[in-house]
């Protein structure tokens, strides 16, 4: 008998330790794969797409909305007849019926057909009442205003991981708060794996994207375009751009690009389309620059209005260069009144022999030149400082009406700008506030980069640009009835290291009206080919813009003529 027993127990006691290690491999060794097992039994974790926030305008309109659009999926096991289902989904869904026929043939629960499908669609695939066919609400971006303010706002594709994510403008430089945070939640199946319940916590639930509101007005913005558009077209030219913002605060109400894309369709464009010149694009601004350089050198009281020039009779050589004027045209003892009526560039470097390099870098580091304006958009660049030891004899003179030195546009907005705002150069800004998701209201308050002049100078370079506009070679244009201070621009291309001869970047920058500024705009026409100079092609436009704005804003005229 004691045999027996011990023979018992030994046996016992084996099969005993082969179920403590048998559960040891399970809950330590094979824990995790078995865990993933039941939980595909059971169900599965799922991504929960928050809804990206809109982008309004200044009156609350959304120009970048949200439409509902759906997900087709299929159940493979539940679909009875295979290909017949694939040809209805294939005609309803403008896809290859192979593809979908292979979708459903796969060993699966759950295979999806095709995503961004339309309500119309939806209604039309569920009247067949197609068993194992079902749907996932989504949403897409809308654009209500078409391709209103494309540049700006940018777009939304796919990153790396076939997630959304914005690129260029406002989508891409607000992407984080736009696009909301992702939630997980637990997708439980029934016996047949057809999804029944998401479970999720506080913890776990998504949160939708804020939404931002802008300062762009959009009937601005509206004009703006437009005018743009009527322009290229009519002065035969490659492009241009018009940018207009509040000089007091920095906010952008328009920022019009030509040409321009499409953001629904963006695919069907070319990248070079999608950046936004205004901030992306570097060109030497000529003339329009010269308001700066003659501000700085009054500013210094290194020159007053009335002070004459006295190299100003003809050519003026610099550093084994001579420097004509545009017109070949000359006057000994000119005013700085008249220099910049005229647009002299004798006369510019009669100021930057005052201003000195020292000077001149100084001033250019109070007005931002070749800085980032910190503007809210993706893509921003800027050209850089140029070393102190790289300025050479030449390069001061050609810099002061704005030939050697390069910037984007709206650095130079931002700049001249302060002239209309007692000097105070204010942080461009195209978003005035943001919207969370529960309402509450994130402010975004003006902010002031440098103080450029005195305001006594500001006012009197204010008065020197409204001269310009009323007797220089623009007056024509001019809107009668109101004083607006600007400059004509007529840059130069530099190509292969010289200038290219019958091609320019003509602009008009300017603001108004001039005692009590609402707007600072700045017109760019690129490459026209019917004049090459600003004061035929830009200024009308900035005139045509600004006599709209004066209308839309319902400004008087002030002035008797």
């Amino acid at each position: 008998m004691t045999w027996r027993y011990r023979t018992i127990f030994i046996v016992i006691t084996i099969l005993f330790s082969l179920v403590i290690l048998k559960l040891f491999y399970w809950q330590l060794v094979k824990a995790e794969e078995l865990a993933d097992l039941g939980q595909s039994q059971y169900g599965n974790y799922i991504t929960l797409t928050p809804t990206r926030g809109e982008i309004q305008t200044s009156d609350r309109f959304s120009i970048v909305a949200n439409r509902t659009v759906y997900l087709v999926f299929a159940n493979p096991k539940e679909v009875k007849n295979k290909e017949q289902t694939a040809l209805v989904l294939s005609q309803l869904l403008n896809r290859d019926s192979a593809s979908i026929s292979a979708a459903l043939s796969q060993d699966k629960f759950w295979v999806p057909i095709k995503s961004g499908v339309d309500a119309k669609t939806k209604s039309q695939i569920e009247q067949l009442g197609l068993l194992g066919v079902g749907f996932e609400q989504l949403s897409t971006r809308f654009y209500p205003e078409a391709s209103l303010a494309a540049q700006l706002t940018g777009f939304v594709g796919k990153d790396d991981l076939g997630s959304d994510k914005g690129y260029f403008g406002l989508e891409g430089f607000y992407d984080r708060q736009l696009r909301g945070k992702s939630g997980i939640g637990m997708q439980i199946h029934d016996a047949f794996g057809r999804p029944i319940l998401a479970q999720m916590n506080d913890n776990t639930r998504a949160i939708d994207g804020r939404t931002l509101v802008l300062h762009i007005d959009r009937s601005v913005q509206y004009i703006a375009e437009n005018e743009l558009k009527d322009s290229v077209e009519k002065f035969g030219a490659s492009g241009g751009l018009i940018i207009i913002m509040d000089p007091k605060t920095g906010g952008i109400l328009a920022m019009a690009a030509s040409p321009s894309f499409d953001q629904a369709t963006f695919s069907k464009f070319s990248a070079d389309e999608y950046k936004n010149p205004a901030v992306t694009n570097l060109y030497e601004p000529g003339s329009t620059f010269k308001a700066l350089v003659m501000a700085a050198a009054l500013d210094d009281n290194l020159v007053k209005p009335d002070t004459q020039c006295d190299i100003c009779a003809g050519p003026v050589s610099v550093g084994g260069y001579d420097i004509h004027t545009w017109n070949n045209q000359y006057q000994q003892g000119m005013t700085m009144v008249d220099v910049i009526r005229h647009s002299d560039n004798t006369g510019m470097v009669f100021v930057s022999k005052k201003l000195g390099l020292d000077k001149m870098l100084s001033y250019f580091e109070k007005f931002g030149v070749t800085d980032l304006t910190g503007i809210d958009l993706q893509g921003e660049i800027a050209p850089g400082e140029k070393p102190k030891e790289d300025w050479h004899t030449i390069d001061v003179a050609t810099a002061s009406f704005g030939q050697g030195i390069v910037m984007t546009p709206l650095e130079l907005l931002d700049a001249f700008s302060s002239l209309a705002n007692d000097g105070k150069r204010m942080e461009p800004h195209v978003v005035s506030k943001i919207i969370t998701p529960d309402g509450q209201t994130i402010d975004l308050p003006p902010k002031m980069l440098s103080q450029t002049v005195k305001s006594e100078t500001a006012k009197v370079m204010t008065e020197i640009l409204v001269n310009a506009v009323n007797k220089g070679e623009a007056q024509f244009a001019r809107v009668k009835g109101y004083r607006i201070a600007g400059k004509t621009g007529t840059a130069q291309i530099p190509i292969a290291g010289h200038y290219d001869p019958n091609k320019t970047i003509a602009s008009f920058i300017g603001f108004a009206p001039a005692d009590n500024p609402r707007f600072a705009m700045l017109v760019v026409i690129d490459r026209p080919t019917t004049s090459i100079y600003g004061a035929e092609t830009a200024a009308p436009v900035f005139f045509n813009v600004a006599r709209s704005l004066f209308d839309y804003y319902k400004i008087p005229p002030t002035v008797n003529e």
